[in-house]
């Protein structure tokens, strides 16, 4: 029987955090210290992940996300995709920022990566660096230009917009995606930055984004399953696509498919749940495959109505998004 929610929602969509280190310090999600990152043996291990991938396919999970931290700074990648694609993955993709992928885009290809998410916050390199708090912007255009010619193709390059800090970029990001014929998406800042700053004022809304690029260019509006993240459009006439992530003005929790496992291997039902689910302890403590998938389905079904940003009582989860896994 396939997971669902209490909520009748079925859930299909995996994220899985293969690490939770990362060699950008970007504002909105990590703090600036370099040693702030679990140690190696409180991670899963390639064993461990691929044993629950394989429950959780028989559970009924059809597509995969593999995130971080920076999942291409973790050695094995390649392989542990290529398992997955072998364990009948339907739809299987990853988030990078970008920095190392243009030496690992063909082994990627190779392995059976279906689609890629790049992160580019900013068009500017100076801004670019302030952002991250790296010099990498010139390998980050470097790997989107790799898999703009790769099997990848089309890119999705992602944007978080901060009031005051990149909003001034966004006909600049929509140029960028017609140039390249690639898909550009604008994400809404969201409380998981490290240094907790995040206040609503810093939210640049998808509707100002959408206003100010058909100020310049005609959108068609573009098809969506109903549990997708993005509203998507193609610019009338011409190349490339936007896609818009409301997650704060205008939430899509009420057909949510997705769930997430921590680098380390702690399962959680919502980006912003309160609560963290131990299945590292049940692999390393003798439980059965049976024991964890039974687990899982309980966890699952408690999975919250939605992440209640817009709520008085909300309260930001404790782990940040590097932690968490995008």
């Amino acid at each position: 029987m396939p997971l669902t929610d209490k909520f009748g929602r079925p859930i299909t969509d995996l994220r899985i955090s293969v690490t939770d280190k990362c060699n950008f310090r970007c504002v909105y999600c990590r703090s600036a210290d370099p040693e702030n990152h679990k140690a190696d043996h409180e991670l899963l291990s390639w064993p461990e992940l691929d044993r629950l991938s394989r429950i959780l396919l028989g559970l009924g999970i059809q597509k995969v996300r593999i995130t971080g931290g920076e999942p291409l700074v973790r050695p094995g990648v390649e392989d542990f995709i290529a398992r997955l694609k072998s364990l009948g993955v339907r739809d299987l993709s990853m988030t990078t920022n970008g920095h190392l992928l243009a030496d690992h885009c063909d082994r990627l290809v190779a392995a059976g990566m279906d689609r890629i998410n790049i992160s580019l916050d900013s068009l500017d390199p100076a801004k670019f660096e302030k952002i991250t708090r790296t010099h990498s912007f010139s390998k980050v255009m470097a790997g989107i230009d790799r898999a703009q010619a790769s099997a990848l193709r089309p890119v999705k390059v992602n944007a978080v917009l901060v009031r005051g800090l990149n909003d001034d970029e966004v006909e600049a990001f929509a140029e960028f995606a017609r140039e390249r014929d690639l898909i550009m998406r604008f994400i809404e800042f969201m409380p998981l930055d490290a240094d907790r700053h995040w206040t609503r004022d810093l939210v640049v809304p998808a509707a100002e984004i959408q206003r100010r690029i058909e100020a310049r260019w005609k959108l068609e509006p573009l098809p969506h399953d109903r549990s997708e993240t993005a509203r998507k459009f193609r610019f009338a006439g011409g190349r490339g696509q936007i896609g818009l992530i409301a997650s704060v003005t205008q939430p899509f929790c009420g057909f949510c498919s997705r769930i997430r496992i921590t680098a380390d291997g702690k399962l959680r039902t919502c980006l912003f749940s309160k609560d963290d689910h131990d299945l590292r302890y049940m692999v390393r403590n003798g439980h059965t495959d049976q024991d964890i998938a039974g687990y899982i389905r309980e966890v699952v079904n408690d999975k919250e109505e939605g992440h209640r940003i817009n709520e008085p009582d909300f309260v930001p989860p404790s782990r940040t998004m590097v932690f968490i896994g995008g």
